[in-house]
């Protein structure tokens, strides 16, 4: 397998960690737990299935080592098409990272207060998981932030769909907007969520194309860098 190819595996299955931990967590366990007007059944959520709080406090931190790698790998893949671009990916991809180990401390101090209560714990559960939740909210502007140089990237290289590339750099932009929405206008928050459907389907996009294709380089003459081949003159990389 080529390198470049292998890279770009490796970068797609770090992403879709990414997601499959962000769906596991947000989508499935979080409900399960939290009840957004209830500070009371939040605790007793909390208290009566520790486990499966938990096991959502490891879903985030899975989450945080997934979107640490992606950053890196997408550093590693796309540095020679523009170094500039691809170190905004990792920095970007990290601020991620660090967004998602804040939210799983103020996660299972929560847990710690449900299972050894003082004061008023219900009160102090609940601010917990709506810090964690915000901590996500204002943390869109980074998830969409590290597309835009992403898209950026797919656009130089040509080694996917450019479509793809436009697609990235608009819903990173959306997602920007939608953070500002969400805290600006939360009455059209339909509207904030409908902003940030693009990157997602970017998203989704990359994650498959860079795993079941991986990239597609090719030279002008239409070889792939790296092969060599026999000229009259003699063997000669391409």
């Amino acid at each position: 397998m080529h390198a470049l190819t292998r890279n770009a595996r490796l970068t797609g299955l770090f992403y879709l960690g990414v997601a499959l931990t962000g769906v596991l967590g947000f989508l499935i366990v979080r409900p399960q737990l939290f009840v957004a007007d209830d500070p009371a059944a939040t605790l007793a959520n909390l208290a009566n299935h520790e486990s499966l709080a938990r096991a959502g406090v490891a879903l985030e931190l899975g989450m945080v080592v997934t979107q640490t790698f992606a950053a890196v790998w997408f550093y590693r893949l796309f540095r020679t098409v523009d170094s500039f671009a691809a170190a905004g990916i990792a920095a970007f991809g990290l601020i991620n990272a660090i967004v998602g180990l804040m939210s799983a401390a103020a996660m299972a101090t929560a847990l710690g207060v449900a299972v050894n209560p003082f004061g008023d714990a219900a009160t102090n559960v609940q601010v917990l998981y709506l810090l964690s939740e915000n901590l996500w909210g204002v943390g869109a502007l980074f998830f969409g932030l590290w597309l835009i140089p992403m898209g950026w990237c797919v656009l130089r290289s040509g080694w996917m769909p450019r479509a793809l590339g436009w697609l990235l750099v608009g819903g990173g932009i959306g997602y920007v907007l939608s953070a500002f929405l969400r805290y600006l206008a939360p009455e059209v928050e339909v509207i904030a969520e409908a902003l940030a459907y693009p990157a997602s389907i970017g998203e989704f996009w990359i994650v498959g194309y860079l795993l079941v294709r991986g990239v597609r380089p090719r030279t002008p003459g239409g070889a792939r860098p790296g092969r060599r081949r026999v000229t009259a003159h003699g063997a000669r990389a391409d």
